[in-house]
């Protein structure tokens, strides 16, 4: 058996999110029946993790298992992007690794990225790529309430009812807000999220950020451990998986 890595780039604006369902398009089905397509054998693709319907990934990382050994891989890659391209999606490189490598289980750590277009106009080109907000954000408040979500923590609050993670606690390495031309960026690191954790968090800074919060109510509601108490998540079409680290 040989097991490959790939790393994916996609656009979920049109996919029912990563995995497989029995109704809906999704990316790994979708990258599944390609590779079948070219090497003539059924596979299993694992990903790093779960992309909700709309999120984006700019390096989604995974790996499948193959009997035969693909012998040239820039072909491999040539050919699958051809299959791959019309859908929005790239596969970026692919990797012959050993079969311990899980690129689920062996990554270290995950980061994501959150693009806001804090503006009046609501982007045109840039449609579906981010979350317009109307209302002008307070970065400075928005990076203190950042402040107070590193660490060991329980995240109930930012947790989707559907979560199946056996834990609610987890570990927040970083948290960066930048802002540029109108355009807000915070980028997460953590070994791994709940699901909707990334969403909910921004939620909250977005009430944080235009007012609604301030940074006391901001901590009560994340130490409440409620998820009922917690802001709307922000939309999938600004989430973007940036990278996973092994």
């Amino acid at each position: 058996m040989h097991r490959y890595h790939i790393l994916v780039e996609y656009v979920g604006t049109n996919f029912h999110g990563w995995q497989t369902q029995s109704n809906g398009k999704t990316i790994q089905k979708t990258i599944e029946q390609k590779i079948k397509k070219i090497i003539n054998e059924k596979v299993k693709l694992i990903g790093s993790g779960r992309t909700d319907s709309g999120v984006h990934a700019l390096e989604q990382s995974a790996h499948f298992d193959c009997k035969k050994k693909i012998e040239n891989l820039n072909k491999f890659i040539k050919s699958i992007n051809y299959f791959l391209n019309d859908n929005l999606i790239s596969i970026l490189s692919i990797k012959k690794r050993n079969i311990y490598f899980h690129a689920r289980y062996s990554a270290k750590k995950r980061i994501y990225k959150y693009i806001i277009f804090n503006r009046k106009s609501k982007p045109s080109i840039y449609k579906e790529r981010g979350w317009h907000v109307s209302n002008k954000l307070d970065i400075s408040l928005m990076r203190k309430g950042a402040k107070k979500l590193l660490g060991t923590n329980d995240y109930s609050t930012f947790r989707a009812s559907s979560c199946n993670a056996k834990s609610s606690i987890k570990s927040i390495k970083l948290i960066k807000i930048r802002k540029a031309n109108n355009i807000i960026y915070i980028k997460f690191q953590s070994q791994s999220f709940l699901q909707q954790q990334v969403r909910s968090m921004v939620g909250c800074l977005k009430y944080l950020g235009e007012g609604k919060w301030n940074l006391k109510k901001f901590v009560r509601v994340f130490k409440a451990k409620k998820r009922i108490l917690c802001a709307p998540p922000a939309p999938p079409s600004g989430l973007y998986l940036e990278k996973v680290i092994y």
